[in-house]
């Protein structure tokens, strides 16, 4: 092929290339916008939340300074408080957060752990319950409850074993059923013991009066069976719901004491009572002792104790 030829194609094949279409780039499919989803949305933990336990909303709290001011939200732990006691909101206004509340209510906190401790054997919490009202004290559980006309809560308690008793704290209560040993002598190597239904203002365990030892226990009255009984038994109701047929349920013995030859201690628990009995062997009698604490000299009522001892 001769130089002029050999020029021509090339020239032929320079044509083609510049009139050949260019070879483009890829390119990506357009990719779908990303989900709105955020994991910090406070409305999703708040629902979150209401389905863990204290415990795990603490671990919640201290992963970030965020979780702590969503957790902490005083909202969440009403509903949690509330939920963990098995009762609904009351009507009145709460004088702490209810964080606190909460952990007073549920760090294995009772009375005797701050005071008396030398005297405790052993406890179990039974539930918490609502008072709105005068409160009906009892060591009797047999129906129908009848309220004593006496002029004074000593001369109640010392005729009938009953008592009516004026400006209790309303709001939630919580009970506890305590064995402790027999405080008629100071000797830790007693046998005697004694049985208490201990019950509290959910807020007791905060005010600075019951933390300080400013608060004591008095004695508001005695009274002695000098015959043989089945059970040592005691009951704290509102005056107020005490025909509603929640709190009637606590008379019905056969539904929770036990058969007579069960010497374990029970305890029944309602919207507005509470209840304990523990069936008793042979026996000459038993004396029952009732106790109050006020929040100061001529304060609201802010704990209730029965207690059953055999003579």
């Amino acid at each position: 092929m001769g130089k002029r030829q050999l020029q021509s194609v090339v020239e032929h094949m320079r044509k083609r290339l510049r009139s050949a279409k260019r070879i483009c780039s890829c390119t990506s499919p357009p990719q779908p916008s990303c989900s709105s989803f955020s994991w910090y949305e406070e409305d999703v933990w708040t629902e979150i939340a209401k389905f863990l336990d204290g415990r795990s909303l603490i671990k919640l709290a201290v992963t970030s300074k965020w979780f702590q001011r969503v957790i902490m939200d005083d909202s969440i732990w009403k509903f949690v408080c509330l939920r963990d006691l098995q009762i609904p909101a009351p009507p009145q206004h709460v004088d702490f957060k209810w964080f606190n509340l909460y952990t007073s209510a549920f760090d294995g906190s009772h009375s005797f752990k701050f005071h008396q401790k030398e005297k405790h054997i052993d406890w179990m919490r039974i539930g918490a319950f609502l008072l709105d009202s005068s409160v009906f004290l009892t060591e009797k559980l047999s129906p129908p409850p009848k309220i004593p006309n006496e002029d004074t809560v000593e001369k109640m308690l010392q005729s009938s074993g009953c008592c009516v008793l004026d400006n209790v704290k309303s709001g939630i209560w919580i009970a506890d059923l305590q064995l402790v040993r027999c405080p008629v002598c100071e000797l830790n190597t007693c046998d005697g013991t004694m049985q208490t239904l201990d019950a509290r203002h959910i807020e007791l365990f905060l005010y600075d009066g019951y933390q300080k030892g400013s608060w004591e226990y008095q004695l508001i009255g005695s009274h002695d069976v000098k015959e043989r009984v089945a059970g040592a038994s005691g009951a704290i109701f509102d005056v107020k719901n005490l025909k509603d047929i929640s709190s009637c349920a606590v008379f019905n013995l056969n539904s929770w004491v036990g058969k007579i030859n069960d010497l374990h201690p029970k305890a029944m628990i309602t919207l507005h009572a509470v209840a304990v009995n523990t069936n008793l062997q042979e026996n000459d009698g038993i004396n029952v002792k009732f106790h109050t604490m006020r929040a100061g000299t001529n304060g609201e009522v802010v704990s209730i104790r029965i207690s059953q001892q055999l003579l």
